[in-house]
């Protein structure tokens, strides 16, 4: 049942006691220094740049703080006095003003817009522009900045987070942070239905081209979803706050895949308006799959070979419109509404052996996937700068169909029955959110806020299979709906929370900001047939406390020590918990678990980062302690169903979803950028941590060889400015296996490497680019080993390409500061099949 749009009512109060820290001076007057600071090519503020005060023509440091997000600065308790101010930033040349001077008589002084180049010497009020950075490090996230690297164009969203510190993606296009798959994807800080319907495949249909940049939050505070034990990634699309009308087109041919992408930007007075669209399609790919597959159970065993190739086709839009409109200076109102669409079809045909007896089969499946997303903001602000109402609701629709057909030929029809299959899954997901922020004193903060989730979801499974008069499967005659294997499933998850976040300015350059949020979670699962004796209603109701807590110091301006601490949960989706049997591949069946508990993270957090001149570096370690670790376990079973003369006891493999144990993990990780000459800049980061779960003793059985693993992700780029138009890129990317108590995922290496023209005064760019030139086939190899199965597989991905992609900017474009307010769900483990969706497809099918 569709339930409309609800918007719930959150109330919040606050005892608010003021307080006033001290100034380090005598009983004279003292007064303030102020300021701005704005970035010379977006005009935009930097948040978190480095305000660092000394006296006039003297090298020690008196006093410092950081700019807010709106790149505002306070020095309070200023003696009289003349005064030298420091601006850094990374990857900003320091900037000095000299003299500041102050009076008894003015004791306050504002310095106004203080305007700061990237990768440029500023002299005076004289503004130089230059190269923004492809990487910041701000003192919550990390952000890789798309739009500034060349070897992006003519790629998708999947193919840009490859690049981005501390983030890998697998073979199916699915993300991880750190290590860690539990991760929340967000567009422009809010959620999309589409995300969390098939993540993996909606990535693929954003053109790289209408990324402008990503952000990764390894440690969020208390205000953000609990969901993600691995973090958070922002992805913030081209979508412009401008003066007058503006606009670019983009797009790029090669021969992987081609796209092309618009963005149309209009303000005038208080109004603004922004559009954009994006599609793209790739050639026809074809993949190879082989599988050596053994199983044993209690004496009896029995080997599967496969040896497959699938060709697939795949295409994707998304698009957007956004409008906003300031009420006077102390109301806002702003609408978004994304549409999104897309889909692929893979043929498939293989070789095949089970217990030595040859046979063959045929493939074919087409999903397609299609939602939208319809979010409203309201934004209250008041006399008191910083304080700030928001209030905001969204509408998320998604669907998910999926056919498929697989025919077996000379093969016993019990072990491989030929089969037709539909799936339609609909997600519907309703938010409400109040966001309050109130400045107490100059050196005190708290915000607070509430939330409520409501999730419906149904999945209409329905399998077809032939059958003699006895009601016997048979691989001849008409298909009819086979009861067995079909599925009928409504799902729906309800979430509320609630959270409070102090955050203190201290003495001496320290910042302390602690949080503390709730969440209660409903979950509810009702089988519309009950044709599988262990389809069985279930609830869940849950009630988490989540707290968070970043220290942080600056030292002589250019260095900054950070520790945090930070409680994660991640929830099972839909797919994991179904107990429906799905056995659309007999020989690889798949099962969900109700009974999953949420895996819950903890995570110390242990940061350095330090610049010289444009040079970055940037160390961390942690400790995450992960309680009730949720992994699949394939092992072999018995299925009475498929007992025939080839396999009297119907072996079979099945993966189920279980809570394993727990695990304790130490990691560290290092990103840097260095200038050795001007025109070069090298950037690389590396992230390496270890894997040694504590199994229960219920998965024992299920678990390999016992010791500690490493596991590891790098990434090495060099960029060079040839001419004033002419630049050039490298990348490469490295990952090490990824390990389960029962074996390993693939790993992977690709490089990659491009070159950029600008022509017409830098408004039209052209540009080259090459993914894997000197390899056609990415080699992922993976193994499963337990007492009982023994299963390897080989897959040859094709990801070499070479491609031309184009860029033209039009209008005039004056950047306004990009709001960040709206909903942000951040709470379910994505690429989980939200939209109901289940495997389908038997033999055959490669990767996607």
């Amino acid at each position: 049942m569709k339930r409309f749009f609800t918007l719930i009512a959150l109330l919040t109060s606050f005892v608010c006691a003021k307080a006033q820290i001290p100034g380090a001076g005598g009983s004279g007057i003292t007064g303030r220094i102020s300021g701005t600071v704005i970035d010379s090519l977006s005009k935009k503020p930097l948040d978190y740049a480095t305000i660092s005060l000394y006296r006039s023509g003297g090298k020690a440091v008196l006093n410092g703080t950081l700019t807010d997000d709106k790149g505002t600065f306070k020095l309070n308790n200023i003696a009289p006095g003349k005064y030298k101010v420091a601006v850094t930033f990374i990857g900003y040349p320091t900037k000095f003003i000299d003299p500041v001077e102050t009076t008894p008589g003015k004791p306050d002084i504002n310095m106004g817009n203080i305007i700061v180049s990237p990768g440029a010497k500023t002299l005076g009020a004289v503004t130089v522009t230059g190269q923004a950075p492809v990487i910041e490090n701000k003192i919550d996230k990390i952000v890789y900045n798309a739009e500034k690297d060349i070897t992006s164009a003519g790629g998708n969203a999947t193919d840009v987070l490859r690049k981005v510190p501390l983030v890998s993606v697998d073979l199916d296009g699915k993300p991880s942070l750190r290590g860690d798959q539990n991760v929340r994807v967000l567009i422009n800080g809010k959620p999309s239905g589409a995300l969390s319907t098939s993540l993996a495949d909606v990535l693929r249909t954003i053109p790289a081209d209408q990324i402008k940049s990503i952000e990764v939050i390894t440690s969020p505070s208390a205000k953000y979803d609990a969901e993600g034990s691995g973090g958070i990634i922002n992805i913030i699309t081209k979508t412009k706050d401008v003066s007058g009308l503006s606009g670019s087109v983009s797009g790029g041919i090669g021969t992987r895949q081609n796209n092309g992408n618009a963005n149309l930007n209009y303000k005038q007075n208080r109004f603004s308006l922004t559009g954009n669209i994006g599609s793209n399609f790739a050639w026809p790919q074809t993949s190879l799959f082989d599988l050596n597959s053994v199983r044993d159970l209690n004496g009896r065993t029995n080997t599967v070979v496969q040896s497959s190739r699938a060709e697939t086709k795949r295409y994707g839009t998304i698009g957007s419109v956004t409008a906003g409109y300031d009420v006077n200076n102390y109301n806002s109102l702003s609408t978004t509404f994304r549409v999104n669409g897309g889909g692929f079809q893979t043929d498939g045909s293989g070789d095949n052996a089970f217990d030595l007896r040859k046979y063959t089969s045929t493939n074919y499946n087409k999903v397609k996937f299609s939602g939208f997303d319809w979010n409203a903001d309201y934004t209250r602000k008041f006399k008191k700068e910083g304080e700030e109402l928001t209030v905001a609701g969204q509408w998320s629709h998604s669907k998910l169909g999926s056919d498929y057909n697989a025919y077996y030929f000379n093969v016993d029809p019990n072990d491989f029955p030929n089969q037709i299959g539909n799936n339609d899954g609909v997600n519907d997901e309703y938010t409400a959110q109040v966001d309050y922020a109130l400045p107490v004193t100059k050196s005190f903060k708290l915000e607070a806020g509430g939330k409520s989730i409501f999730r419906d979801i149904s999945s209409n499974y329905d399998v077809y299979q032939q059958f003699d008069a006895n009601g016997n499967v048979t691989n001849a005659g008409p298909f009819t709906l086979s009861n067995r294997a079909s599925n009928k499933y409504d799902y729906s998850q309800n979430v509320y929370a609630g959270y409070t976040v102090l955050t203190f300015t201290l003495p001496k350059n320290y910042s302390l900001q602690a949080g503390a949020r709730v969440e209660n979670t409903l979950i509810e699962g009702v089988p519309s047939n009950s044709t599988q004796t262990n389809l069985q209603p279930f609830t869940q109701n849950y009630t988490t406390f989540v707290p968070s807590f970043i220290l942080s110091k600056t030292v002589k301006g250019t260095q900054t020590y950070k520790l945090s601490y930070n409680k994660r949960i991640q929830r099972p989706s839909l797919q994991y918990l179904n107990p429906f049997i799905n056995k659309a591949n007999n020989q690889s069946q798949t099962e969900g678990n109700p009974t999953l508990s949420p895996e819950i993270t903890q995570t110390v957090e242990l940061g350095y980062n330090t610049f010289i001149g444009s040079s970055v570096i940037n160390l961390s370690t942690y400790y995450k302690y992960t309680n009730n670790l949720i992994e699949g376990i394939n092992a072999t079973v018995e299925d009475p169903e498929l007992a025939g003369d080839n396999n009297p006891r119907g072996l079979t493999s099945r993966t189920t979803f279980q809570n394993i144990g727990t695990n304790k993990s130490f990691g560290a990780s290092f990103f840097g950028s260095i200038t050795p000459w001007k025109p070069l800049t090298i950037r690389g980061s590396v992230n390496a941590f270890t894997y040694r779960p504590t199994v229960n003793q219920n998965q024992s059985a299920n678990q390999g060889e016992i010791k500690t693993y490493f596991n590891y992700n790098a990434f090495l780029s060099a960029s060079a400015t040839i001419t004033k138009t002419w630049t050039a890129e490298f990348f490469g990317v490295f990952n090490s296996p990824r390990r389960t108590i029962q074996g390993q995922n693939p790993a992977f290496n690709l490089f990659g490497f491009g070159v950029k023209k600008e022509l017409i005064a830098k408004k039209f760019t052209l540009g080259l680019n090459a993914l894997s030139p000197f390899q056609t086939y990415l080699k992922l190899d993976s193994k499963v080993n337990s007492p009982t199965i023994n299963q390897t597989t080989k897959i040859r991905y094709p990801l070499q390409s070479f491609g031309i992609s184009f860029t033209y900017n039009f209008g005039k474009l004056t950047y306004g500061q990009q709001k960040k307010k709206g909903v942000k769900n951040d709470d379910l483990m994505q690429g989980g099949d939200q939209g109901g969706m289940g495997g389908g497809g038997g033999q055959g099918g490669g990767p996607r």
